[in-house]
C-alpha cells in the first residue's frame, strides 16, 4: 500500500526535495520512492506502508505534513497535476491564507450555487 502525493518545486530545488525525502525515509524507516517531471518540477511522492497499521498511518501523516512544509519553504506548491480534491483540502491553509480561501469559496459559489460541480471537493 502507499500514500501518494504530488507536489511541485522550482526545478532548481528538485534535488533538495529528493534529498529531504531520502532523509525523511531514513528517519521514519519507510520507503519513499519519488518520480516525476524534471521539466516542470512536478514530483510524485509515494509513501510505502501498511495501511492497516495505525502507527504507519500516523507516520505517513507526519511525513506528508513535513513534505508540504518543505515544498512551501522551497517556493513550491502542495498541489501538482492532480489538484486538491479531498485529501489535500485539510492542508490548503498551509499555502493559501484565509482571505484567499474565502475568495475561492465565493468564486465557487458564483459559478456553482447548487454545489453540483465536483461536490465535496476542496470545499466541503
Amino acid at each position: 500500500h502507499k500514500v501518494s502525493e504530488d507536489v511541485v518545486v522550482p526545478r532548481t530545488k528538485m534535488a533538495d526535495i529528493v534529498r529531504f525525502l531520502s532523509g525523511i525515509s531514513a528517519t521514519y524507516g519507510i520507503p519513499i520512492p519519488v518520480f516525476g517531471h524534471a521539466g516542470d518540477g512536478n514530483l510524485h511522492v509515494n509513501i510505502m506502508l501498511d495501511k492497516n497499521d495505525p502507527e504507519e498511518m500516523k507516520k505517513a501523516d507526519h511525513i506528508v505534513t513535513r513534505l508540504f512544509e518543505k515544498v512551501l519553504e522551497l517556493g513550491g506548491t502542495i498541489t501538482g497535476e492532480h489538484g486538491v480534491g479531498i485529501t489535500k483540502r485539510r492542508y490548503l491553509h498551509m499555502e493559501i491564507p484565509p482571505a484567499g480561501l474565502s475568495l475561492m469559496r465565493r468564486i465557487k459559489l458564483a459559478f456553482d450555487p447548487a454545489g453540483i460541480l465536483n461536490p465535496y471537493k476542496i470545499f466541503p
